[in-house]
C-alpha cells in the first residue's frame, strides 16, 4: 500500500507533458510548376523536440514514390526573428496522383517559440529534382507556440 502512495505521489509530482498550439494549421501553398492548394501542418512537441507533418490532397505526387525516399526541410519563420527548419526523409508510399504527405520532420524549439509557415518555405528534393512550396499567406488558425 505504501508502494502505491509513493506511485501516485511521484505521478502528481511528474513534469505535465509540453504541448504545442494549435496542434494543425492550414495553408495555402504555391509550388510553382508543381501545384499548390490547401494544405495541413500538424505539429506535435516533447520537450525541445518538436515535429511538423505536411499533408495536402491538393498537391500530389508526380509519380509513385517509395516509402522514405523524399528528403524535406520546412523552414518555418520565428516571431521573435529568424527561422527554425524541420528535416527529414520520412514520408508514406505514394501512387502518382496521391495526395503528398512528408513528415514527421523534425527539428527544436525553445519553450515560448512562435513559428509561422508564412514567409518561410517546404523545399522537398525527390530523385535529385527539389520542389519548393511557400504559403500564400498566414497560417490558420494561427502561428503554432511551443511550450
Amino acid at each position: 500500500m505504501a508502494a502505491g502512495a509513493l506511485a501516485a505521489v511521484s505521478l502528481a509530482f511528474a513534469p505535465s507533458a509540453l504541448a504545442v498550439t494549435p496542434q494543425s494549421a492550414t495553408i495555402t501553398a504555391d509550388c510553382g510548376s508543381f501545384g499548390g492548394g490547401a494544405a495541413t501542418l500538424t505539429a506535435t512537441q516533447d520537450g525541445t523536440a518538436a515535429t511538423i507533418t505536411v499533408t495536402s490532397s491538393a498537391i500530389t505526387a508526380p509519380i509513385a514514390l517509395s516509402q522514405d525516399s523524399i528528403s524535406s526541410t520546412l523552414t518555418m519563420v520565428k516571431a521573435s526573428g529568424g527561422t527554425t527548419a524541420f528535416t527529414g526523409t520520412k514520408n508514406p508510399a505514394m501512387a502518382a496522383g496521391d495526395p503528398v504527405t512528408v513528415g514527421p520532420l523534425s527539428g527544436t524549439v525553445a519553450s515560448g517559440d512562435s513559428l509561422e509557415a508564412y514567409g518561410g518555405s517546404l523545399q522537398m528534393t525527390v530523385f535529385g529534382i527539389t520542389i519548393t512550396c511557400t504559403a500564400t499567406g498566414a497560417q490558420s488558425p494561427g502561428p503554432f507556440v511551443f511550450d
